[in-house]
């Protein structure tokens, strides 16, 4: 009897957990560079059900058929399609323009291909390299960078720009020691002076954003504050881009969040309906349990 009760009670994990995911789309429509999650619902592993035989002489038993007994929300999977790009005016505001092709692949608007063998291909995905708190390479589409006094160049959160050679990007005049603005930034990723002229790293190089290649974002684990990470084994996932990636950065621009608000609004309503219905049918087995334990003993 309680196996229906099991039921709608993880129906209303499952939806409880969706709602969550949408109301964080929501929360985050207008930050910059934020991936909309989806959330993954998955049965649980079915039941073959089958009736004993009670006839004279029978034997075994006959089956009767397969039975799902409930559901779980079983991830939150991010839609890695390109954001709207916004001008912003601001010389320190970046956004990364990224079409990477994979030979014989034909990607659709969400990122993925299947072949004729019925295997996932995931769009490659460029991002901006940070360093975190604990000096730890993260990644991160969120191109809203400032100068903090040191001339380091920062997220919006203090987490310092890393560059091609693995060391902080740091835009200080070094002759004055203060923060370098009037500056600009190839399609590349390479910094100019205002007349052209590259500007040099420590190690008198031309200093260059690090913008890293993830062949397959999926692997990609949120964080938090606009940062994702791999997981440890996994760092073959990540490369710098080349001159054959169809990658390019854009200077006063920010890739805005690609979370469809409409449709959000509709997958909040449809996740409170389907919690509202699991509901009920648990409210229904509370009184049938009330019925059994307090009228049909009392007979």
């Amino acid at each position: 009897m309680l196996r229906g009760l099991y039921t709608a009670a993880s129906g209303m994990i499952s939806q409880q957990r969706k709602h969550d995911i949408v109301t964080n789309n929501i929360a985050n429509v207008n930050t910059p560079g934020f991936k909309q999650g989806n959330a993954l619902n998955r049965s649980f592993p079915e039941m073959l059900i089958s009736r004993v035989r009670s006839g004279q002489g029978e034997a075994g038993s006959i089956p009767v058929g397969r039975l799902n007994t409930g559901v779980m929300a079983e991830e939150n999977v991010s839609v890695q399609a390109q954001g709207d790009i916004q001008e912003t005016y601001n010389p320190f505001d970046f956004a990364l323009v990224s079409n990477i092709q994979v030979p014989g692949a034909t990607f659709d608007a969400s990122g993925k291909y299947i072949d004729v063998n019925g295997q996932r291909i995931s769009q490659p995905q460029a991002f901006f390299t940070v360093e975190n708190a604990n000096g730890e390479q993260r990644y991160s589409l969120n191109g809203k960078f400032s100068v903090d006094s040191n001339g380091e160049l920062t997220t919006a959160d203090g987490y310092r720009v890393i560059g091609r050679d693995g060391q902080p990007i740091l835009l200080l005049d070094p002759t004055t020691q203060t923060p370098i603005s009037n500056f600009h930034i190839t399609k590349q990723g390479q910094f100019t002076n205002s007349d052209g002229i590259f500007i040099q790293n420590g190690n008198n190089q031309p200093m260059s954003l690090l913008v890293s290649r993830i062949e397959d974002p999926n692997h990609l684990v949120r964080e938090g504050n606009g940062l994702y990470r791999l997981n440890a084994g996994e760092e073959g996932l990540a490369r710098a881009i080349n001159g054959t990636d169809q990658v390019e950065v854009r200077q006063g621009f920010v890739e805005r969040s690609n979370v469809d608000s409409s449709q959000s609004m509709v997958d909040m309503m449809s996740a409170v309906r389907a919690y509202e219905a699991n509901q009920k049918v648990v409210q229904f087995y509370d009184r049938s349990m009330d019925k059994v334990a307090n009228d049909v003993g009392r007979v």
